[in-house]
């Protein structure tokens, strides 16, 4: 047993140096390919018609590069991002095996399906059963962990090499503000006001999260299937270019839940004016759905313009 474990140090020991040297080459390769961006954006004004032609195939070459680099470094050790460092510490995510990197892809699925019928059941509780103060906080405290633990797994999943980004990784984040400051709301006149239209939206909300659980994964193993996603690709709280086949069954849904948000901004923008309001929480909370609805509307807009423009380009070509 020894000298297994001896043999067993020695091959982490040559592990560790090939992760450094191969994290070492990729940074030098990625300054270089820095630099030659810039010269060419710098030679780009000065050139003839065909050398544009020429620059243009090179970016496209770099851009191909980039990805290679982008999938190269997530089997190897880097540097946390600020959030995790500052929930984790410089703790070396990194999970070196793909089937590792999967487990941990599928447990997070499992995670947000879990939870978002644990929300379901606790927002109908609450608005049809449970009309205590202590149950709305209990269940104001679930979202704002439920938010905060999506963030921090969906960091992780980054780290390790899963392209989701842009305004659904920001989503969650503004969740989570959106969850703790409604924890933070003092029972009152505005907040019996607003209460019961919070807690239909959290309905409404949870069942769409249900429906696009099971529609984008069915999207998700089609492609992975086909070899045209990756395996890390997440299910997102919205609509992105893959999930195009069954468009017309979720879109409705998912833009009524957009127009929802809108309403509750404009629901609490009206009671921030009323003459009993004396909460801070009321204008904030009205502020931070009015982002979430143009965040998520304006997003989901873009995708379904990007997409029919591509298939209105691929129909020219035929």
């Amino acid at each position: 047993m020894q000298e297994t474990h001896k043999v067993y140090r020695q091959k982490l020991e040559e592990l560790n140096n090939l992760q450094d040297a191969c994290s070492s080459s990729i940074r030098k390769q990625k300054r270089k390919l820095k630099d030659l961006k810039y010269s060419l954006q710098r030679c780009k004004y000065t050139s003839s018609p065909e050398e544009c032609d020429l620059i243009q195939q090179i970016n496209i070459q770099i851009k191909e590069r980039q990805n290679v680099f982008f999938d190269m470094e997530a089997y190897l050790p880097k540097r946390n991002g600020l959030y995790l460092n500052l929930v984790l510490g410089n703790v070396n995510v990194t999970l070196l095996s793909n089937q590792a990197k999967f487990a941990y892809k599928d447990e997070y699925e499992k995670f947000k399906l879990y939870l978002t019928i644990i929300l379901l059941l606790g927002a109908v509780a609450c608005r049809f059963i449970l009309h205590y103060r202590v149950t709305d906080e209990v269940f104001n405290f679930l979202l704002v962990w439920y938010y905060c633990t999506l963030t921090i797994r969906e960091s992780i999943l980054i780290s390790n090499g899963s392209r989701i980004k842009g305004w659904w990784v920001s989503h969650h984040y503004v969740s989570t503000f959106l969850s703790g400051v409604m924890l933070t709301w003092p029972d009152g006149l505005m907040y019996q006001m607003f209460r019961n239209q919070f807690l239909a939206f959290s309905i409404f909300q949870s069942c769409v999260q249900f429906l696009q659980y099971y529609y984008q994964s069915g999207c998700l193993y089609r492609l992975r299937a086909l070899g045209k996603r990756n395996h890390l690709d997440l299910t997102v709280e919205g609509f992105q270019s893959w999930m195009w086949r069954g468009l017309t069954f979720l879109l409705p849904f998912l833009f009524f839940g957009h127009f929802w948000q809108l309403y509750n901004a404009i629901t609490l923008f009206g009671l921030s004016r009323h003459k009993e309001c004396k909460e801070w929480q009321v204008f904030v909370l009205a502020l931070t759905f009015l982002l979430l609805f143009l965040g998520n509307f304006l997003t989901t807009l873009k995708v379904v313009h990007t997409k029919l423009q591509k298939n209105k380009d691929e129909m020219k070509k035929l």
